[in-house]
């Protein structure tokens, strides 16, 4: 599964209310970093499909999502469980590092 776009008005039904875990990324299409780690978090949403759900939230066009979970910077992650934040990172990650932190973390 590749990863879902996720807006101000779908955060509650497709991270909060999820039935599985939920990887949130928040991001920007200027933010380098971000592009960076975009392409890991599509692997590792196929790699992972079914035990976990990875969402992008844009910033620019989602003001209210981030302002909501206090983010300050991006590339932030933040990974759901039970609708409650378990975990959250800031900045570019490896793919490696990224899939620990998911595994670790769900």
């Amino acid at each position: 599964m590749a990863t879902l776009a996720v807006t101000d008005d779908t955060f509650d039904a497709e991270v909060k209310n999820s039935d599985i875990p939920v990887v949130v990324d928040f991001w920007a299409e200027w933010c380098g970093p971000c592009k960076q780690i975009g392409p890991s978090l599509e692997e590792l949403s196929a790699e992972m499909d079914g035990k976990v759900k990875i969402v992008k939230v844009n910033v620019d066009e989602n003001p209210n999502s981030p302002a909501q979970m206090g983010v300050r910077g991006i590339p932030a992650l933040f990974i759901f469980k039970d609708g409650q934040v378990v975990s959250n990172m800031a900045g570019a990650n490896p793919k490696a590092a990224l899939q620990g932190w998911i595994e670790d973390n769900i």
